[in-house]
């Protein structure tokens, strides 16, 4: 079948979810899976009328052709937190429709955050399996050599201004470290691609964003004029973070499953040929480097 009627099809089934998650038993014998995808989020998952395209939701067919059946979407807009979106599409459901999905995608893979503990000292995500890092995400700047020769350090950042978008980890960063010397010259956006419009008309030197979302908008650009910087973030945090997949706690049968497939699409080059079609850069998760 062409990939296009496929993400077609995808489409038209998706309005059918699940009230509560499956087991791979149950999935396998429905002859479908539902895997959640963060909408308008290019690389990753977008939908443009009837077709659905991205980084996400290639790994997403990848999954359930390897499991046999057929693939069903459920297109999420994120929460206030990563906690919000699990609840909502794993293991609760959202107040106004309570369905769930069998799998999530984009989430992160840390242990620290999967032993998080809430205000009384219980698990917090105790619902929750994370597992299957499939990539590792990183902040990058992309500048406008016309205004900027490099990008040596994020001082230069006190007299050239710079976007990023709205309420983002790159937007705090930018308007409270180095005692807010940045703050004058940080511009937000509502979206990365604004921001990138942005640059473009003048309104900011460069651009502050996720690296797979900016090598993807900079493929776009014109190579001799915007380039990609390769400076530090001091006093970010995290410079560096892998991202996974999860499902419902009871259900780790399906996890091992799903695992697998992603392992298998790593270890071969077929996880890198994917974010290289969407020209997005792609690092392989501290994980695979360590047990290989």
């Amino acid at each position: 079948m062409p990939q296009i009627c496929k993400y077609f099809l995808i489409l038209f089934s998706a309005w059918c979810f699940n009230i509560e998650a499956r087991s791979l038993d149950d999935i396998l014998e429905s002859k479908f899976i539902v895997i959640a995808v963060y909408d308008d989020y290019a690389p990753f998952s977008e939908r443009k009328g009837d077709v659905a395209s991205g980084i996400d939701i290639d790994v997403a067919q990848k999954i359930a052709d390897n499991l046999g059946v057929s693939l069903r979407l459920k297109w999420m807009t994120a929460g206030e937190t990563t906690d919000d979106d699990l609840r909502n599409h794993i293991w609760k459901g959202h107040y106004l429709d309570r369905t769930v999905a069998d799998v999530m995608l984009r989430v992160p893979y840390d242990r620290a955050y999967s032993q998080k503990r809430d205000d009384i000292g219980l698990l917090a995500h105790e619902l929750v399996h994370m597992f299957g890092p499939y990539h590792t995400e990183s902040w990058q700047i992309v500048f406008n050599q016309k205004q900027l020769p490099d990008v040596p350090t994020m001082a230069l950042f006190q007299y050239h201004k710079i976007g990023a978008e709205i309420d983002s980890i790159p937007h705090f960063y930018l308007t409270s470290a180095f005692r807010g010397g940045l703050r004058e010259q940080t511009r937000q956006y509502d979206n990365l691609t604004l921001a990138i419009n942005g640059m473009q008309k003048t309104e900011v030197d460069a651009v502050m964003g996720l690296r797979s979302q900016i090598t993807y908008l900079h493929s776009k650009l014109d190579p001799e004029q915007y380039r990609l910087a390769e400076n530090a973030f001091p006093l970010i945090g995290k410079q560096k973070w892998d991202i996974g997949m999860a499902v419902k706690t009871d259900y780790r049968a399906l996890g091992y499953a799903v695992g697998d497939v992603i392992s298998a699409m790593v270890r071969s080059g077929e996880m890198q040929k994917v974010f290289a079609k969407y020209s997005a850069t792609y690092e392989k998760p501290t994980y695979y480097k360590e047990i290989e």
